[in-house]
C-alpha cells in the first residue's frame, strides 16, 4: 500500500461529514456517544468510554495537523513570505497616496474649510443684521404711520375744539392710517413685515398710547354722527349748504367705520362692516324708541298727537333721506380684503344693513317696526280705560287720517335730498300708492286695538 493511500486511511478514520454538518450540535453528538458505549438502564453511566473516544479523536486530528504542517513547512513558508512581501509593497503604496491624500485634505482645509466656516460665521452675521435692518424698516414704517396718524387725528380734533371748519374728511384718513398700520402687525408670521414687532417697546407704546385711542376715538366720533345725523327738522328749515354738509359728514363717518370693522379671522366673502352695521342700527333703534315712546304718550293725550306725528315723520325723512345717501355711496377698497373688488362694484354703503335687517327699506322696516310695538301700547291706553281711551276711541277716524299722512310725509325724502334711480316716487299718485302697506300696518296697529 502506498503512503498516499495510508493517509487516506488515517483520515477516514474520523467522520468529517458528521462535524462538518450544519445541523452538528455538540449536546446531541455527546447523548450519541453516550448512548452508543452504555445501556440506557444503567446506573450510574459509564462516561469514560465516550470521552476517551473524544480525547482520541482530538489527538488523531492534533496528529493529522502536525504531519500536515511538517510535509507541507516548506510550501507554507513560501507561500507566507510572499503574502508577506505583497502586504508590504501594498502598505508602502498605500502609505504614499495615504500621505498625499493628508496632504491634500490639510491644503482642502486651509482653502475651503477654514474659509468656510469664516463665510458661514459672515453668512450668518449677515442674516441677523438683515433680519435686525427688516426689523427696524418696519418699526421706522409703523412710528412714521403713527406720527401721522397723530397729525391727521389732530387735524380732526383742532377742527372740533375751534372756530375752524371741522374736517370731517379726517376720520377717513386715520380709518386708511389705522389699516396701514394693521396691516404691518397683523402679518406676524416668519418672513412677514411684522414678524417680531410686538416685542419692541416703541411699538407696544404706539398701540397702547397712539393707535389704540385714536382707533377708539374716531370709532365713537363716527359712532355719534351717525347717531346725531338729522337733516332738518319738522318745520323743513334746512338749508341746501347745510344739507349737503349732513351729506358729507355722514359718508365720512360710515366709510371710517366700513374700514375699521374687524377683519381678522373672517373669509373675504362673509365679511361684513360690523361696526358700521352696528351704528346704523343704533340709530334706527333710537328713532323707533323715541318714536314708539312719544306716539304712545300723545295718543294718550290727543292734543299732543299732531305735535308728535310731525316729529315722527320727520324721523322718518331723516332715516329716507340716510337710506338715499348710504345707497348713492360705493364703499372703498379696503386693504386688507384683496379679493372683495368684484364684489365692491356691485355694492354699496346701504347693503349690509338690509341683509342684516332682512328688509328692502329702512322707512317700511321703521313703520312695520313701529307699528308692531304700537299695538302693545294702545292696548294699554284702551285696558285701562278713562278719558284717553274714550276719546281715543270718539277720534279713531281723526286718528287714523293723521297717522296715515304722518306716513305718507315721512316716507318721502327731504326736498334737499335727491332720492337715487329707483328709489322715492314721481307723482303724488305714485308717493301715496307705494307706501299703502305701510299706512295700512300703521293705522291698523292703532284703530284695530280699539274695539267698538
Amino acid at each position: 500500500m502506498s503512503a498516499h493511500e495510508e493517509e487516506e486511511d488515517e483520515a477516514s478514520y474520523i467522520d468529517y461529514e458528521a462535524f462538518l454538518d450544519p445541523n452538528f450540535r455538540p449536546a446531541s453528538f455527546a447523548n450519541t456517544l453516550v448512548l452508543a458505549t452504555n445501556n440506557p438502564t444503567d446506573t450510574p453511566l459509564d462516561l469514560s468510554t465516550p470521552l476517551s473516544k473524544v480525547l482520541f479523536d482530538a489527538q488523531e486530528l492534533d496528529s493529522h495537523i502536525h504531519v500536515l504542517t511538517t510535509r507541507s513547512a516548506i510550501p507554507l513558508l513560501t507561500h507566507t513570505k510572499e503574502q508577506t512581501d505583497a502586504s508590504k509593497r501594498i502598505i508602502s503604496e498605500i502609505d504614499s497616496q495615504f500621505k498625499s491624500l493628508n496632504e491634500s485634505y490639510k491644503q482642502l482645509e486651509k482653502e475651503v474649510i477654514q474659509k468656510h466656516a469664516e463665510a458661514d460665521e459672515v453668512r450668518f452675521v449677515a442674516s441677523r443684521l438683515w433680519e435686525t435692518l427688516k426689523l427696524g424698516r418696519s418699526v421706522g414704517r409703523c412710528l412714521q404711520l403713527g406720527r401721522q396718524l397723530e397729525v391727521q387725528h389732530g387735524e380732526w380734533s383742532s377742527g372740533t375744539t375751534s372756530s375752524q371748519k371741522e374736517d370731517h374728511k379726517a376720520l377717513v384718513r386715520c380709518a386708511h392710517t389705522i389699516l396701514s398700520l394693521r396691516e404691518i402687525t397683523e402679518k406676524s408670521g416668519p418672513g412677514e413685515e411684522g414678524y417680531g414687532l410686538q416685542k419692541v417697546d416703541a411699538i407696544r407704546s404706539l398701540q397702547d398710547h397712539i393707535v389704540g385711542p385714536v382707533e377708539r376715538s374716531i370709532k365713537t366720533t363716527s359712532e355719534q354722527i351717525i347717531r346725531e345725523f338729522s337733516i332738518g327738522s319738522a318745520s323743513g328749515t334746512a338749508t341746501f349748504a347745510q344739507s349737503e354738509e349732513a351729506k358729507a359728514r355722514i359718508i365720512s363717518a360710515a366709510i371710517a367705520l366700513y374700514l375699521m370693522s374687524p377683519t381678522v379671522g373672517v373669509k373675504p366673502d362673509k365679511w361684513a362692516p360690523h361696526f358700521l352695521v352696528q351704528a346704523l342700527e343704533v340709530y334706527l333703534r333710537n328713532a323707533l324708541q323715541s318714536s314708539i315712546s312719544s306716539l304712545a304718550r300723545s295718543l294718550a293725550t290727543l292734543p299732543s298727537l299732531d305735535r308728535t306725528l310731525a316729529e315722527v315723520s320727520a324721523r322718518c325723512q331723516n332715516i329716507v333721506a340716510l337710506e338715499i345717501i348710504l345707497d348713492a355711496a360705493k364703499p372703498p377698497a379696503h386693504p386688507l380684503l384683496a379679493t372683495q373688488k368684484p364684489i365692491l362694484e356691485k355694492s354699496n354703503l346701504l347693503q349690509p344693513l338690509l341683509t342684516y335687517l332682512e328688509t328692502g327699506s329702512l322707512a317700511s322696516y321703521f313703520w312695520r317696526s313701529m307699528a308692531g310695538s304700537l299695538a302693545t301700547r294702545v292696548q294699554e291706553i284702551i285696558n285701562r280705560g278713562g278719558v284717553s281711551a274714550r276719546t281715543l276711541k270718539t277720534n279713531r277716524s281723526a286718528v287714523g287720517e293723521a297717522i296715515r299722512e304722518c306716513v305718507i310725509r315721512g316716507s318721502q325724502p327731504p326736498s334737499t335730498v335727491a332720492p337715487t334711480k329707483g328709489r322715492g316716487s314721481k307723482s303724488d299718485t305714485e308717493k301715496t300708492g307705494s307706501w299703502d302697506r305701510e299706512v295700512a300696518v300703521m293705522v291698523g296697529s292703532v284703530v284695530n286695538n280699539l274695539g267698538r
